[in-house]
C-alpha cells in the first residue's frame, strides 16, 4: 500500500485491553507528555491504569473512555512522527471513537476532547448504575427484520455494525425477549454481550441531558478533515450540528457500516485503526471486501503500518 492517502478510524468501548500504549509511550518525548499531560487533566493516574490495569478498572466506562481517546490519539501522533508525508482523508469513530477523531481533526483541543470524554464516561458509568439494561448481538438477519424485533420487544438499535451484525440494547427483559424471538424473525445468532449497561438507547437519556449541558461551553472549531458522525452517518461541520450529533449519539444508533460506506464511495479505499484490538478492520471486510485497514495499536503494528505505507 504505498499509496500515502488514508481515512482514520478510532476504536469505541470495548476495545480497551491492559497495557495498551505501554510500548508506545516511551517512543518519544512528545508521546509521554501525552500521557502525563493526561494524568494531570483528569486528576488520577490514566497511565497507571492503561499500562497495568487491573482489567477490571480499565473496563469502567469513566476509565476506559479516556484511555481509548488517549490511545487512540497517541498512535496517530507516532504514525505521524514516522509519516510526515501522510495525507489523510478524514475520520470517524465508532461511538466514543467520533470524540478521537474529532480531536484528531482540530475540532477541539486534545485537553477539551480528553474533559469532554471523562465527563461522558462518567455519566454513562452514573446511568448505567441506575438502570438495568444491557445489550444483544444479532448476527447473520436482515435489518428490517432485526428492526422490527426492537419494535415488538421495546428496546433500541445501538449499533448497525456491518451487514448482518446489529446490536440491540434496553432493558433486560426486552433483551432477553428479543433473544428469545430470534429465530422467528430469521435471525441466525442472538446472544446477550457482557456489558455494564444499555449503550445508545433511551436509558442514557440521563447521560444525553448532562452532556448536552457540558457541549453547550465547549469551543469548537470547523475540523481541518471529514469528520463522519455515528448518528446520521455524514460529514458534519458546523459547530451547532457537531454539539448536537455527539450529543445525541448517547443515546441513538451508531449507523457504522453507512458511515463507512460514506467514505467508500468517494473513492477512499485504504484506512487505518487507531486502537487495540481490530475490531473495526473486521466490521470492514464485513462492509467491503476490497477495502484494505491497517492496525496500529503498539509498536509492532506501528512498525507494520508504517512499512506497508512506505510501499
Amino acid at each position: 500500500m504505498s499509496n500515502q492517502r488514508v481515512v482514520l478510524l478510532f476504536s469505541g468501548q470495548g476495545a480497551q485491553t491492559v497495557g495498551m500504549g505501554r510500548d508506545l509511550a516511551p517512543l518519544s518525548g512528545d508521546a509521554e507528555n501525552l500521557v502525563a499531560q493526561a494524568d494531570e487533566i483528569l486528576g488520577w493516574s490514566l497511565g497507571e491504569v492503561m499500562f497495568d490495569g487491573p482489567i477490571e478498572e480499565l473496563t469502567r466506562t469513566s476509565r476506559c473512555q479516556p484511555a481509548l481517546y488517549v490511545h487512540g490519539l497517541l498512535c496517530l501522533q507516532l504514525l505521524k512522527k514516522r509519516l510526515p508525508g501522510l495525507e489523510i482523508a478524514g475520520a470517524a469513530g465508532l461511538s466514543l471513537g467520533e470524540f478521537t477523531a474529532h480531536a484528531a481533526a482540530g475540532t477541539f483541543d486534545f485537553e477539551t476532547g480528553l474533559r469532554l470524554v471523562a465527563k461522558r464516561g462518567l455519566f454513562m458509568e452514573e446511568a448505567t448504575d441506575s438502570t438495568r439494561g444491557t445489550m444483544s448481538a444479532m448476527i447473520g438477519g436482515d435489518e428490517q427484520a432485526v428492526v422490527e424485533l426492537a419494535q415488538e420487544c421495546d428496546v433500541d438499535v445501538a449499533n448497525f455494525n456491518a451487514p448482518g451484525q446489529i446490536v440491540l440494547s434496553g432493558s433486560e427483559e426486552g433483551i432477553e425477549q428479543a433473544v428469545a424471538a430470534a429465530k422467528s424473525k430469521g435471525i441466525k445468532l442472538a446472544k446477550v454481550l457482557t456489558v455494564a449497561g444499555a449503550y445508545h438507547s433511551r436509558m442514557m437519556e440521563a447521560a444525553r441531558v448532562q452532556l448536552a449541558g457540558e457541549l453547550k461551553s465547549v469551543a469548537i472549531q470547523s475540523p481541518g478533515m471529514p469528520v463522519i458522525c455515528n448518528v446520521e452517518a455524514r460529514e458534519v461541520t458546523g459547530e451547532d450540528e457537531i454539539r448536537a450529533t455527539l450529543e445525541a449519539q448517547v443515546t441513538g444508533s451508531v449507523r457504522w457500516s453507512e458511515s463507512m460506506r460514506v467514505f467508500l464511495e468517494k473513492g477512499e479505499t485504504h484506512f487505518i485503526e487507531l486502537g487495540p484490538g481490530g475490531v473495526l478492520a473486521g466490521l470492514m471486510r464485513r462492509i467491503d471486501r476490497q477495502a484494505s485497514v491497517l492496525k496500529v495499536e503498539d509498536l509492532e503494528s506501528l512498525d507494520a503500518a508504517a512499512e506497508a505505507l512506505n510501499g
